[in-house]
């Protein structure tokens, strides 16, 4: 299958180089593919440049974001840092229309004020906008009404993500919400294909909120265990 994953981030990274690896064409997105490829300097994260990392990982090809979503067969990873996913989506609705949008963002917005901040290991936490009363998932479903948008994979670090049996032999949780049943299934095959036996449908794309408001949660967990970068551990419901 044609897969597109936009971002070239390390979850991006994550999905990209497991899509190859379960014998899947892979076109990764990103704004300006000559840029990318410019960058000479570790990433936010401490991610090496892209450039060297597409090096190493034979069977990605690198294309603006327009161009990697219209050469999906029909699926496409949102990988967009959160802040920019609806612009930059909208953008390109044209490419994405008719087909299954996985969005794994967070609607972080860095560099906030805030009354009470919540000073972490390496800063002040984000605050998440939208919240509560909407959704990211929710707003780029409306600015892309052509397009069926799951929201998942967001309560996971993507490295677990694409290897659940690095956490606890795989038995953990893993989410999807969404508006159309058909996309749901899509996103479901995919994570089995991962290696997920725990697979919970929370129902419709308004579910999303509580996945994007969990994030504050990982984080917390995270620290707790005395990780200052996300976390690698899974969460798991006891029926």
């Amino acid at each position: 299958m044609k897969i597109a994953v936009l971002g070239t981030g390390g979850g991006a990274r994550a999905h990209a180089a497991e899509l190859v690896e379960l014998g899947h064409e892979v076109f990764a997105g990103t704004r300006d593919p000559e840029a990318t490829l410019a960058r000479t300097e570790p990433d936010m994260m401490g991610n090496v440049p892209y450039g060297q990392w597409l090096a190493d990982h034979p069977g990605i090809t690198l294309l603006p974001f327009g161009d990697a979503a219209g050469a999906a067969d029909d699926l496409v990873i949102n990988g967009i840092d959160g802040h920019n996913a609806v612009a930059a989506l909208t953008r390109i609705a044209d490419r994405l229309a008719d087909k299954t949008l996985i969005d794994y963002a967070v609607p972080f917005v860095y560099r906030h004020q805030s009354e009470h901040p919540w000073p972490t290991p390496w800063g002040v936490m984000p605050k998440l906008d939208p919240c509560d009363t909407d959704s990211l998932a929710e707003q780029i479903q409306r600015a892309l009404p052509e397009t069926k948008v799951v929201k998942s994979f967001v309560t996971q670090e993507q490295t677990t993500v694409v290897d659940p049996r690095s956490v606890g032999g795989g038995d953990h949780t893993m989410f999807v919400a969404g508006d159309h049943t058909d996309a749901k299934q899509h996103a479901i095959d995919l994570l089995k294909s991962y290696g997920w036996r725990d697979i919970l449908d929370l129902g419709p794309l308004v579910c999303a909120r509580g996945m994007e408001m969990y994030a504050h949660m990982h984080s917390a967990i995270g620290f707790g265990l005395g990780q200052q970068f996300g976390g690698h551990f899974g969460i798991k419901v006891v029926r």
